[in-house]
């Protein structure tokens, strides 16, 4: 019998569409359940790693992989304010486990959660002490005597300052993802400690650092309607479980964040905001001036069109601010955290930053394991073969 809502619809196709709506509607509800309890939160951080070095706060972990396929290592180092897991979220939105399935042998150095010991560290603490170190025991770990290095967000100008300062180290290439650049093109996030605005050590708090929640209201302040835009998506797709998670997962990064140590916030205002120093060359750590144009790798700029945290004018004129004669730039329709994390991501960046990768990689004839340094002697072996 035709419906009366619409008299080219069978009974069989009305119940059916009915049924539909009511899994849809017991979906919807059990899922709203669980946004407001907080129940069955979702693992982050999970792809299996080892932790190979620490030293203070900082570890070292390189992800464990039976299928590596290219040499030499990629060194990631992070950012030093936020938590690293955004770029490990949970299976299938993770940015190292694509890297690592790509047959990359993945190492990321995270900074840990600076407290009041941390306080006094200075960007030479982290350019000349931390990276340099890591960069050294991943050598050492993998028995490679190179490193792809990649650089995400503030992590970006730690690591070029690293390499600016140390052009000792073996680095094969360099990529980096939404690394500021142009301090005038922040916005809000350093218009607040311009001269004549804020001191920076009046964010700082007891324990010497500027606190996590300061962090978070900066980001907050970027972008004041993101939480309703958040909600509103999340009620359009409550019922499903997949946008449950990713929702669930990014809610709790962004609320998240970490002390940044009061020592290097205090010279990042005045060297990388006030001076504006990596685009007019001032920049000056350990009494000796820093030049990007001592880097001469492979370099790969990643930027994003639509970031509200690091606009693409921030991020973009680093290319031409590097020495390297092979580098190249990629834009992309996303935003600063689509870059690594989302489909687009899987389909676009990632893919990109692996072929960058492999184009500047040996492939090796037989893939070798990570596992508890397994592997590392054999990899060398292989490299040495095949040059």
């Amino acid at each position: 019998m035709p419906s009366l809502l619409n008299p080219f619809e069978t009974a069989e196709a009305v119940v059916g569409r009915v049924r539909r709506e009511v899994e849809r509607n017991a979906l919807r509800a059990r899922n709203g359940i669980k946004v407001a309890t907080g129940y069955d939160a979702v693992p982050v951080g999970a792809t299996p790693k080892d932790t190979v070095w620490t030293e203070d706060r900082c570890s070292l972990w390189r992800y464990r992989n039976d299928e590596v396929r290219h040499y030499p290592p990629l060194f990631i180092c992070f950012s030093l304010i936020s938590r690293s897991y955004i770029l490990d979220l949970h299976a299938g939105n993770s940015f190292v486990e694509h890297l690592r399935d790509a047959g990359l042998d993945v190492f990321l150095l995270d900074f840990g959660v600076a407290d009041e010991r941390d306080a006094q560290n200075t960007l030479e603490d982290y350019a000349d002490g931390y990276l340099p170190t890591a960069m050294r025991k991943a050598l050492e770990v993998s028995g490679a005597d190179e490193l792809n290095v990649l650089g995400y967000c503030f992590g970006g100008d730690l690591t070029l300052l690293t390499l600016a300062r140390h052009p000792e180290l073996p680095v094969r290439s360099l990529t980096t993802i939404a690394t500021p650049t142009d301090f005038t093109k922040m916005g809000l996030m350093t218009d607040v400690v311009r001269p004549g605005n804020l001191d920076v050590d009046e964010l700082i708090d007891d324990s010497g650092n500027v606190p996590p929640n300061v962090i978070r209201q900066a980001f907050r302040v970027l972008k004041p309607t993101a939480d309703l835009g958040k909600y509103a998506n999340l009620l359009q797709n409550l019922e499903s479980d997949s946008y449950l998670v990713a929702h669930r997962t990014m809610t709790q990064w962004t609320e998240d964040h970490i002390p940044f140590p009061g020592e290097a916030a205090r010279q990042t205002v005045e060297q990388f905001v006030r001076k504006n120093g990596f685009m007019n060359d001032d920049i000056t750590l350990g009494g000796k001036p820093v030049h990007l144009s001592a880097i001469t790798c492979p370099f790969l700029n990643v930027v994003a069109e639509r970031d509200h945290i690091v606009p693409v004018e921030a991020a973009a004129p680093l290319i031409d601010l590097v020495g390297s004669k092979d580098k190249d730039e990629l834009r992309l329709q996303a935003g600063h955290i689509g870059l690594a994390v989302g489909k687009a991501a899987a389909k676009v960046t990632i893919p990109t930053i692996v072929e960058f990768l492999q184009k500047r990689s040996d492939q090796l004839d037989t893939p070798v394991s990570t596992r508890g340094g397994a592997g590392s002697s054999a990899r060398s072996a292989a490299q040495k073969e095949s040059a």
